[in-house]
């Protein structure tokens, strides 16, 4: 099931972490090891943020792609299932 992924980051953790130096290469190896269809990086609410829309084979993935967002960055992690037009198009030709 495809899936947005947002992750908001705690400000002192992130803080943190960019200090130390690590974040390039936490972002980087957080985004290799997901294979994400799209990565995007901002500020959503006064917060960094990851948006990342991946497709999960099985559910039980949940827990090893969220898991690296909380422990390394404290974050607040929300997953939204979501479509592409070609998904939609499908669904819709099932609704009567």
């Amino acid at each position: 099931m495809r899936v947005m992924i947002k992750a908001m980051l705690d400000t002192e953790k992130a803080n943190e972490v960019l200090r130390s130096g690590k974040m390039p290469a936490l972002m980087k190896e957080t985004v290799e090891r997901l294979h994400p269809e799209a990565a995007y990086f901002g500020p959503f609410g006064g917060r960094r943020t990851c948006l990342l829309v991946l497709d999960l084979q099985d559910s039980s993935q949940v827990a090893a792609t969220a898991d690296p967002l909380f422990s390394q960055f404290d974050a607040e992690v929300e997953m939204t299932p979501v479509m592409t037009m070609e998904d939609l198009e499908k669904g819709l030709s099932q609704v009567r």
